[in-house]
């Protein structure tokens, strides 16, 4: 009964989303073609597109362009990130003194980093991926910092009462403790790096998703491209944060206390 249950609850996880997009498509559909515009294009025409960029040979490297550029930029601030949320977390002093300039630069939004960018790196990659560092970095270091406070005072006390020392007890329990929470933002963090390459792309590069969206749209108003761009897009972000969320289900992660 209970496999029963569990097989209908999967398929329903499938097919709701399924049936909703197949709705919005025929929505779609259906108002271009009572509007009879000549401008927006039908899904079909969006098919089309995306064969055109197949066989054109430029589908695969504009996603992996836009892929490796958020791989490098996210890299970066995890690397980064991580270890100063964790610093952060644990020095009450280096948190009062680090965090106003954090909340300060945190709320700028990346794109309004571009001029300043364009003018340090000049007008390529390296400035892309200068403005996902930002983008992630902040959310990741106020999410670390979030998930070592938010760790309950009973653990520590439990690793001192056990004989761990300071380096046991971070490695043993803070930091598997603090793991889920972090993931949470790590999730969020690379949802805005994928925003941010995109429209970065469409002002500092030559490639990449960004690019396909405002080239198609300058060069012939192909709105079929400029459609099927957006969706790329979307579905790719899905990917992603489907791919993290896979990560915050391992049992030692969520369980990181236990398993250690």
């Amino acid at each position: 009964m209970n496999v029963f249950k569990n097989g209908t609850t999967r398929a329903l996880k499938v097919a709701l989303p399924a049936l909703l997009a197949a709705l919005l498509v025929l929505v779609w559909w259906a108002a271009v073609r009572w509007t009879r515009t000549k401008v927006f294009p039908a899904p079909l025409d969006v098919v089309a597109g995306v064969g055109e960029l197949v066989r054109r040979g430029v589908l695969l490297r504009y996603v992996l362009d836009s892929l490796l550029r958020v791989g490098a930029g996210f890299g970066i601030a995890l690397a980064a990130g991580v270890p100063a949320g964790l610093v952060l977390g644990l020095s009450r002093r280096g948190f009062a003194a680090v965090n106003p300039v954090v909340q300060i630069l945190r709320p700028i939004s990346p794109i309004a980093w571009i001029p300043i960018a364009i003018v340090l790196f000049g007008v390529g990659g390296v400035t892309t991926v200068f403005l996902i560092v930002l983008a992630s970095l902040f959310p990741i270091i106020t999410a670390t910092i979030d998930a070592v406070h938010q760790v309950p005072a009973i653990y520590l006390r439990a690793g001192r009462n056990f004989g761990l020392s300071r380096l046991a007890l971070f490695r043993r329990v803070l930091f598997p403790a603090s793991v889920p929470r972090i993931l949470v933002g790590l999730r969020i963090a690379l949802g805005i790096a994928w925003l941010v390459v995109v429209a970065a792309e469409m002002v500092a590069v030559d490639s990449g998703l960004g690019y396909l969206i405002i080239d198609a749209r300058n060069a012939g108003k192909r709105y079929d491209l400029v459609v099927a761009g957006m969706l790329l897009i979307g579905l790719i972000g899905l990917a992603l944060d489907l791919l993290v969320r896979r990560l915050e289900r391992l049992r030692s992660v969520r369980w990181g206390l236990r398993a250690r």
